[in-house]
């Protein structure tokens, strides 16, 4: 599981900072979660492949987090796309897009799916065999959520001296991975504790954007492997946060402290501080493991 962010910083794109956008890497999967402008710049700068992205999450209609989205679109069609592409929003994101797509005649070649959220509870919007990906409600000026993506535990590994030495046949491997015990032709039966090795833990990343202060997330993202939440201001504007309905820094190291979570990636920063490391110094007051995200970085979950 491979995080790369494309952008992190709020409200405006900047020469140098971009709007929010994040794609997520697990097993051969590629997620690519709100999809503010100049995001297909930044997928282009960071050498990911366009086709790889067949499901977009869109957290809210504020456009930091989805004016990126059409362009993509209408990108997607000029590179002659053939899979279907779907994408998960607030109700509205249907509208919107679709709207532009008609009046500048620029339909895509391929299938194009909305699945629109309107539910204040966690749901499950995407599952196949290897994730599962629910909504976290946030708090926010509008209807927000944020998403959690929980990797499907893996069948279990191969003990190769073990199955060599049972003298098992081929044709009974994927049944031993499967979990199943064995009988030998002489009667015997092998548990399949010997012949398999454990395999790894399964991995999760919660990405909570634009919200408030919000402990109501806490149970949704219990023991998350990491947490990327928003952190738009420091303490000292507090009441600003509040008026916005953003967080601060020490606020999104509460969240994540509270939920046992092993590791805080800290994002959407305000652009009127000097430096973003103010924000990991005041987070890790609370939240030791806090690292901070900028535009361009890769994280190995």
């Amino acid at each position: 599981m491979n995080l790369t962010i494309l952008g992190c910083y709020a409200a405006t794109p900047r020469t140098f900072t971009n709007p929010t956008s994040q794609v997520l890497e697990i097993r051969n999967r590629l997620f690519l979660i709100d999809c503010g402008e100049g995001t297909q710049v930044q997928l282009r700068k960071n050498k990911i492949k366009f086709s790889a992205i067949n499901h977009i999450f869109i957290s809210h209609l504020h456009g930091d987090h989805f004016y990126g989205l059409i362009g993509l679109i209408s990108t997607f069609n000029l590179l002659n796309r053939n899979n279907d592409l779907t994408v998960y929003g607030p109700k509205g994101i249907q509208e919107v897009i679709k709207l532009q797509l008609k009046l500048s005649n620029s339909w895509p070649q391929y299938e194009l799916h909305f699945v629109e959220l309107t539910s204040v509870e966690s749901e499950i919007i995407f599952e196949d065999d290897k994730v599962i990906v629910k909504t976290i409600p946030l708090k926010h000026r509008v209807y927000t959520n944020g998403f959690l993506f929980q990797e499907k535990i893996k069948e279990r590994k191969l003990n190769v001296n073990a199955v060599q030495n049972y003298e098992i046949e081929t044709c009974y491997f994927q049944n031993i991975k499967n979990g199943k015990d064995i009988t030998l032709e002489d009667g015997r039966v092998i548990p399949n504790s010997e012949l398999t090795f454990d395999p790894e833990v399964p991995k999760s990343y919660a990405f909570c954007s634009d919200t408030i202060y919000n402990e109501s997330i806490i149970p949704i993202i219990k023991n998350v492997d990491v947490l990327y939440h928003e952190t738009t201001f420091l303490e000292s504007e507090t009441e600003l946060a509040k008026k916005t309905m953003h967080s601060t820094a020490k606020e999104a190291a509460r969240i994540a402290l509270q939920a046992n979570c092993k590791q805080l990636i800290l994002g959407h920063y305000s652009t009127r501080y000097e430096s973003i490391s103010l924000f990991a110094a005041e987070a890790q007051t609370i939240f030791e493991n806090t690292v901070l995200g900028d535009d361009g970085k890769v994280f190995e979950l």
